[in-house]
């Protein structure tokens, strides 16, 4: 591990039965764990004991992950695309916190069917970029149909995504070292 590495927050976004984000994210980190120069930290949502209804009061779980997402220094976000958008388990994990997000770098794994969860990335892009976070435009996307992912959900075109995952880490931790000094010298103004 280099000096002061990349604080990167892995989140699962699905929380459905039979899902397959925790397999695709399981691919996702074989490939960033091969760098030295990142800390990875997985947000299961599955695991979260997040609020139902935005609190009034903060919990210790939403405490946590309040804090969890302040200390990361950048995001990758592995989304399913439900019904040509995101899930709205992740949507209300983004809606928690607010400032923790700004000025910081997110990533994008995607998954599902002929346009492998991109539309669920496009609709992210809005989200994040009003919560003043900067978002990487190379990601990886997966098909779960023909063939793109075999009997046990593990990505077959590991070389293509494992290229495409190299790119995005690659800006990701670009922009991150660029925000995280910048919001050392002057804080963000969001």
């Amino acid at each position: 591990m280099t000096e002061n590495p990349i604080k990167v927050a892995v989140i699962i976004g699905s929380t459905r039965e039979g899902r397959a984000g925790a397999t695709i994210a399981r691919w996702f980190l074989t490939q960033a764990q091969q760098r030295a120069d990142i800390d990875l930290d997985v947000i299961d949502l599955v695991d979260e004991s997040l609020p139902v209804h935005h609190p009034a009061e903060v919990t210790a779980a939403t405490a946590a992950y309040t804090r969890r997402i302040d200390q990361a220094d950048a995001f990758v976000v592995v989304t399913p695309e439900y019904n040509h958008s995101y899930p709205a388990a992740l949507k209300h994990a983004i809606d928690l916190v607010h400032a923790e997000w700004f000025a910081k770098p997110v990533g994008f794994v995607s998954y599902g069917g002929m346009a492998q969860g991109l539309r669920a990335v496009e609709h992210l892009r809005g989200v994040f970029a009003e919560l003043h976070a900067v978002t990487m435009r190379d990601g990886v996307s997966v098909n779960l149909f023909d063939g793109g992912v075999d009997d046990n959900g593990w990505v077959r075109d590991s070389a293509g995504a494992g290229r495409a995952a190299k790119t995005m880490l690659d800006q990701l931790t670009w922009w991150a070292h660029a925000l995280r000094d910048a919001r050392a010298v002057r804080p963000y103004a969001g």
